[in-house]
């Protein structure tokens, strides 16, 4: 537990949120159920080991954090995650009802486990120790299966190792949903295209002799798709995409639109992931921006994306 007032609010509140969530508490020295739930609240934050944090504003001497989350009695508990605030009590709750609170919204210790294991993982990558990496992704979804992310991590692990199979396993329950999570789609994709290159004799072409039988006939698709198959193998994805923008601009529905549906898995793949923690916006109860806006410069790779958006858009309109 932790006082917080507006110096350090941004840093202890709505930073923080961004990794754990951050359970805040309204009270007032004077407020006798305040004094009340305050020691219960302390319990629980040491029972619950770390899976959110508990910081305590005075609404007397805070009065303008107080105004922006519009506290209009106390005590008054706001839990925020992700920088926004997603739930709240009002009054002295008994100590069951406040853990059933937290609950709702809280990851479970499993998951917090599973996350600390899988964040072992891109340390060692750098450290270019992918075994080590391996094992700790394989932890973390031992411990909690539905660590998507896990699987992701340790998916495109294995693709990297050349372990097809075992990366195509691995996709197997996420590829049973229904939808299918885009992200896992991608990387079925990527697979597919690595495997075409082991599998099927036009995997070890030259990109001339695609050119040549492309020249001859610009609608023969099967080259086309298959040329970009072996770029996408090869790392070249950008030419991929433009081999695969040629086919969806001549018949968009060919081969039950396997051009369009491997140039999104494409954009998906290259498209960075949203860190954990990035400025934004957050908004009170009372609909007060409680975050600054911050300038933003574009990523090259960001902009190369949105461009090939933009060019599938104009290519299926």
């Amino acid at each position: 537990m932790m006082d917080v007032t507006i110096q350090n609010f941004e840093a202890e509140v709505i930073e923080a949120s961004m990794t754990t969530p951050v359970l805040v508490d309204f009270w007032a020295p004077w407020c006798g159920p305040c004094k009340s739930l305050g020691p219960i609240l302390e319990r629980v934050e040491i029972a619950y080991e770390g899976r959110f944090k508990l910081v305590k504003i005075n609404s007397d001497e805070e009065q303008q954090l107080a105004s922006a989350f519009g506290i209009k009695s106390i005590p008054t508990c706001v839990l925020l995650m992700n920088g926004q605030p997603v739930d709240g009590f009002m009054g002295a709750l008994p100590e069951g009802q406040v853990k059933q609170f937290l609950d709702k919204h809280l990851p479970a210790a499993e998951e917090l486990q599973a996350q600390a294991a899988a964040e072992e993982a891109p340390p060692q990558l750098e450290a270019d120790d992918p075994h080590s990496a391996r094992a700790a992704l394989e932890q973390a979804l031992a411990t909690d299966p539905g660590n998507d992310d896990a699987r992701f991590d340790l998916v495109k692990l294995l693709i990297g190792l050349g372990e097809l199979a075992e990366a195509a396993a691995l996709l197997a329950p996420a590829m049973a949903r229904i939808p299918v999570p885009l992200r896992f789609e991608a990387q079925t994709q990527w697979i597919n295209a690595l495997e075409f290159v082991t599998n099927d004799p036009r995997g070890q072409w030259e990109l001339a002799k695609f050119d040549e039988l492309i020249g001859q006939n610009k609608r023969d698709f099967e080259t086309r798709f298959a040329k970009s198959r072996l770029l996408i193998a090869v790392g070249q994805w950008e030419a991929a995409m433009d081999e695969l923008l040629e086919i969806i601009m001549r018949d968009k529905k060919w081969d039950n639109e396997a051009p369009r549906k491997t140039f999104v898995a494409l954009l998906e793949l290259m498209t960075p992931q949203k860190p954990k923690t990035q400025d934004g916006t957050g908004k009170s109860a009372g609909g007060i921006e409680l975050m600054g806006k911050s300038a933003v410069e574009e990523d090259p790779l960001v902009a190369m994306i949105g461009s090939y958006r933009r060019k599938l858009s104009m290519a299926l309109n």
